[in-house]
């Protein structure tokens, strides 16, 4: 398939700059794939389709606050620094994206908070936007830890266009976040409230977790016409022996597993046996799913409505029909559904 193949025209008002009142009541929009219909429902609906013995697989890890702001010695400039990933823990070291780039050179310091309580000294230019921090810091590590999370902000999208409020350190996270790793929520699981999950619990629906730290790459363009030569960037993925059971046993019993995002299909997608059966993983991934593709493990799935040419998008279409999705997804621009991460929900059984 071709990249234009996902493109679509969304009116911008469709995109939710705020979640919605509760957890559970954003709408859900259900496809069925053997009848092909479509139903509007509300997201708490949910537990009419699951039932004793299904299982939803979760991803638990945890947004941190990745996005700082400093400024560069000397000249104060204003550089944003959005935090990637911990490369070394004993020394402080980070792979970071920087903006804007062209400021910055090797040996440059940056100062961050009021006081200048932090400094970080750039020691590598990895990419055009990437870099290598080492921050300077006098301490134990949990004392850094803390001043992170003090200085650093919810890294809610860039194209929710409003400043980072309250709710957001709330409601950017999932109600089961646990592992903290990841730069971006996993956006299908903010719909659950504890009061759902409990009620599913009570109906005899088991949940799996599996920890993915969702980096930047899930949102980066596609920029080839032929999708076979676009590189997804790795993600760490680690799927325990208690997951890979929990999902195995409902498997062999022909219950319906319903994958809690694109996050946790990419994961799972990536650890399958040669039976078709769920393997315990611990490592990294950089698997890309786009129509036609077979799915090994999970028969329903639970996804936001994304990005036209999305990589999001295309798993979607693969799991659910490219026509069968396309379709749907006029149907919501026509509803009026809500789009990206603090937007509205599909179920496709």
């Amino acid at each position: 398939m071709k990249l234009s193949q996902f493109k679509f025209k969304l009116p911008p008002e469709l995109i939710a700059n705020h979640p919605a009142a509760n957890r559970d009541e954003s709408r859900l929009m259900v496809l069925n794939r053997e009848t092909q219909t479509i139903e509007h429902r509300k997201f708490r609906d949910i537990m009419e389709y699951f039932g004793d013995g299904d299982v939803m697989i979760l991803n638990n890890t945890k947004v941190f606050p990745a996005r700082m702001y400093g400024n560069k010695e000397k000249t104060g400039a204003k550089i944003e620094v959005f935090l990637l990933r911990e490369l070394n823990r004993e020394s402080l070291l980070w792979d970071v994206l920087v903006d804007p780039a062209r400021k910055i050179r090797i040996g440059n310091k940056l100062y961050f908070g009021d006081d200048d309580s932090l400094v970080a000294e750039v020691i590598d230019n990895t990419t055009s936007r990437g870099r290598t921090l080492r921050f300077l810091f006098d301490g134990p590590y949990e004392e850094f830890k803390k001043t992170i999370e003090r200085l650093g902000e919810t890294p809610i999208p860039k194209y929710i266009k409003r400043e980072v409020e309250k709710e957001d350190a709330d409601r950017y996270q999932t109600v089961f976040a646990q592992h903290e790793g990841a730069v971006a929520a996993p956006t299908a699981g903010l719909h659950f409230s504890k009061e759902l999950m409990k009620r599913l619990e009570l109906k005899g629906v088991n949940f799996a977790e599996l920890t993915l730290h969702v980096g930047l790459g899930t949102f980066r363009t596609v920029e080839v016409e032929d999708l076979t030569k676009h590189k997804m960037e790795s993600e760490q993925v680690i799927i325990p022996a208690l997951c890979a059971d929990t999902v195995n046993m409902a498997k062999a019993d022909r219950k319906r597993i319903c994958a809690v995002g694109t996050t946790v299909m990419r994961g799972i997608e990536t650890s399958v046996s040669t039976d078709g059966f769920l393997k315990p993983f611990d490592g990294w991934t950089n698997k890309f799913i786009f129509p036609p593709y077979d799915f090994s493990i999970a028969n329903s799935m639970i996804t936001n409505f994304h990005m036209p040419m999305s990589t999001l998008l295309m798993m979607v279409t693969a799991f659910g029909g490219y026509d069968f999705v396309m379709k749907a997804y006029e149907e919501a621009i026509k509803e009026e559904y809500r789009f990206y991460s603090y937007g509205d929900a599909m179920l496709i059984i």
